[in-house]
């Protein structure tokens, strides 16, 4: 999807059949992508109440999700502070779209902290589409290849990779999983612009991507 980020490459059915859009928490995402907007290389499991808002530049608001959705960031530091930085807080911005998408709430304060712009307005409308369906997501998405590039002081943009075969969309009423068979569009890649807040924490403005790219297949 194009401002979206969801870790889900099932599909989404509202009376149809709705293809999920990725785009690692932002909305900018191509017509292909089936997610919104991706710290460390293992799994990362937000903790504690998101809603919570940050007051100084070093603070986060905590995240938890469900048990049942899992985000896993491979090779997901480079040793450089600021890239690293760039890093968490896009790994953050992936968890905080999956909790919103996990509680149905497209208004959830977290998705305004990690994004901005158009990305905000894809992410949000993106956790509408849930809602509206009735569908929640279930299921583990593993996000891989970061590139980061700061080209200016306070912007940067970062591409990634995310593979979404064993994460699915889910019927808020039974609880069941929409399970889908894993083909090359199971793998996206993700084109992100990132800007340095006031508070310090790198949002993400522009969100852009594309299933089944060969740069992330294997």
């Amino acid at each position: 999807m194009k401002r979206r980020s969801l870790p889900v490459a099932a599909a989404l059915a509202a009376t149809a059949a709705l293809l999920l859009t990725a785009c690692g928490g932002g909305d900018d995402s191509s017509k292909d992508s089936d997610k919104i907007a991706g710290a460390d290389t293992g799994e990362t499991t937000a903790s504690a109440s998101p809603s919570a808002s940050a007051t100084t530049s070093s603070e986060r608001p905590k995240v938890t999700l469900p048990g049942d959705v899992t985000n896993v960031f491979e090779s997901w530091t480079t040793g450089d502070a600021t890239k690293d930085a760039v890093l968490e807080d896009t790994s953050r911005r992936i968890d905080a779209l999956d909790y919103a998408i996990t509680q149905s709430d497209a208004d959830e304060p977290v998705l305004g902290f990690y994004y901005k712009e158009d990305a905000l307005v894809g992410a949000s409308q993106w956790v509408k589409e849930f809602e509206d369906a009735k569908k929640s997501m279930t299921g583990k998405t593993r996000y891989f290849k970061p590139s980061v590039d700061v080209y200016a002081k306070g912007k940067a943009t970062l591409t990634y990779c995310s593979f979404e075969g064993e994460a699915y969309v889910k019927d808020r009423a039974t609880g069941k999983a929409e399970k889908t068979p894993v083909t090359d569009k199971s793998y996206l890649l993700y084109s992100t612009r990132l800007e340095l807040s006031d508070k310090g924490v790198w949002q993400t403005a522009v969100l852009n991507s594309e299933r089944g790219n060969s740069a992330c297949t294997p």
